[in-house]
C-alpha cells in the first residue's frame, strides 16, 4: 500500500484507463476515473488478448474471468480468398502450448476491468467531458460543465483525440494510410472453431473469429482504397458497401459477409507515437501515447502493459512522481514504437495481387511445412514479452 498518499485522476474508462485504475488502487492510491459517456460500455466489437496482455490480467487475478467470457484461440489459419483454401495453419496449441491467446468481446473485457476496479474502491464518474488539461506539479483537469479536478497525478487514457496528449505535445496531423476497415458481428451458423480465419485477397483481407460461447463471429475487413473515411470505428455504414468491396471472396468468407446486418466503417490513420509521455504530474497511457493500426492486435494489449509498468514505476519512487514518470516513458516508448511500426508493415502480406500472390502463398505453405515452429514464433518478441516479470 505504498501509494496511499496519492490522489490520482484518470481520464478515460477504456481498457487502459480501467486497468491502470485497478493497478494503482491495489497499491493504495485514491483513484477517480472520469468518463465522458453515460455508462461504461463497449458495443459491437471483438478483440484479441494476446499472451503479453494475458500476463497483466493474470497478475491482476482476472485471468479466470477472461477465460470464462472468451474463446481461447487454437490456431491462426491463412486462406486464399476465392474459395477459402487453406494456405498456412499456425497451430498455437502445438507450437505455443504454454501461451494463451483469447478472442473476447470488448464489452466483456471492459466489464471485467470495471467490476474489479469498482470492487477495489475506484471511483468512476460518468458524463465528465474533458475540455483541457493543465500540466505542472499540481495538474488540473477542466471539464465542459465548468468543474475542475486534479490531484497528485493525472493520467490521460483518453484515446486517439486525447486532451492530455494535446497538453504535452504539439498537435500532429495523422495521415490516411489509404486503407479502411469494417467491423461487424454475425451469428456463428457454420460453427467455425476457435481459430482466427484470415482470408487474403488483392488489396484487402477479412478476419473472422468466434466470441463468447462461440455463438457469434467477429468480422474485421480491411480494404486498400483512395477514398477517405472518417477515423473512429463507431461510424455506421451500409452492409452492402462491405459486401461489394469483398464481392470476389467466396466459400466461407462469402457466407459470413452475407449475414452482416449492421457494420461500422472507419479510416485507418497512422499516428506518430507521442514524443512526450509526461510533464510535471501528467502522463499518457494507451492510445493517447501510441495509437496503433489493428494489424497486430496490440492496441488493448499495449495499454495493459502500460498500466502495469506505470504502477511499478510509481511504486518504486512514490515520493518523486516526475522521476517515476520519466522511468515509465523510458521503459515503454521504444517498445511501443517497435510494435506500432510492426503493425503498420503487416497488412501488405495479406493484400498481394497477381502475379505475386500465388508464389507468395506457395512460400508460406513451404515455410509452414518445413519450419512450423519458426513461423509461429516469429513475433515472440511481442507475445512473450511479460512486463509483470521485469524489474
Amino acid at each position: 500500500m505504498t501509494l496511499r498518499h496519492l490522489n490520482i485522476t484518470i481520464i478515460g474508462a477504456g481498457i487502459g484507463g480501467l486497468a491502470v485504475a485497478l493497478v494503482l488502487r491495489r497499491k493504495g492510491a485514491q483513484v477517480t476515473v472520469l468518463e465522458q459517456s453515460e455508462a461504461i460500455s463497449e458495443v459491437g466489437a471483438g478483440l484479441q488478448v494476446t499472451p503479453n496482455g494475458v500476463a497483466v490480467l493474470t497478475a491482476l487475478e482476472l485471468n479466470d474471468a477472461l477465460a470464462w467470457s472468451s474463446q481461447r484461440a487454437k490456431a491462426v489459419v491463412l486462406r486464399e480468398h476465392r474459395q477459402g483454401r487453406e494456405v498456412l495453419r499456425l497451430d498455437l496449441d502445438q507450437y505455443a502450448a504454454d501461451l494463451r491467446y483469447y478472442f473476447v468481446h470488448r464489452a466483456d473485457l471492459i466489464k471485467i476491468l470495471a467490476d474489479a476496479a469498482r470492487e477495489a474502491g475506484v471511483q468512476v464518474r460518468l458524463l465528465q467531458k474533458v475540455e483541457r488539461v493543465e500540466t505542472g506539479p499540481k495538474p488540473m483537469v477542466h471539464l465542459a460543465n465548468g468543474a475542475q479536478c486534479g490531484g497528485d497525478l493525472v493520467i490521460g487514457a483518453d484515446g486517439l483525440h486525447s486532451k492530455a496528449r494535446q497538453a504535452l505535445n504539439e498537435v500532429s496531423q495523422p495521415f490516411f494510410t489509404r486503407q479502411v476497415a469494417w467491423r461487424a458481428i454475425v451469428p456463428n451458423h457454420s460453427k467455425l472453431p476457435a481459430e482466427a480465419q484470415v482470408f487474403m485477397g488483392p488489396g484487402r483481407h477479412l478476419v473472422a473469429y468466434p466470441l463468447r460461447d462461440g455463438s457469434m463471429i467477429n468480422l474485421v475487413a480491411a480494404q486498400e482504397r483512395r477514398a477517405w473515411a472518417e477515423e473512429g470505428w463507431h461510424q455506421p455504414d451500409d452492409p452492402e458497401n462491405m459486401r461489394r468491396a469483398f464481392a470476389g471472396f467466396g466459400g466461407e468468407a462469402q457466407q459470413l459477409l452475407a449475414q452482416v446486418q449492421d457494420c461500422a466503417l472507419w479510416g485507418l490513420f497512422r499516428h506518430p507515437v507521442a514524443n512526450q509521455w509526461h510533464r510535471g504530474a501528467v502522463a499518457l497511457l494507451g492510445d493517447a501515447a501510441h495509437p496503433t493500426l489493428p494489424f497486430m492486435a496490440q492496441g488493448g494489449n499495449l495499454a495493459l502493459e502500460d498500466a502495469w509498468v506505470l504502477g511499478e514505476a510509481l511504486e518504486a519512487v512514490p515520493d518523486d512522481i516526475p522521476s517515476a514518470l520519466a522511468r515509465y516513458q523510458l521503459l515503454r516508448r521504444e517498445r511501443a514504437v517497435r510494435v506500432v511500426d510492426a503493425a503498420s508493415r503487416n497488412a501488405w502480406k495479406y493484400h498481394l495481387r497477381a502475379p505475386l500472390n500465388w508464389p507468395a502463398h506457395q512460400l508460406l505453405k513451404l515455410g509452414g511445412y518445413l519450419a512450423p515452429q519458426r513461423v509461429v514464433s516469429q513475433f515472440d518478441w511481442i507475445y512473450r514479452h511479460d512486463v509483470t516479470q521485469q524489474n
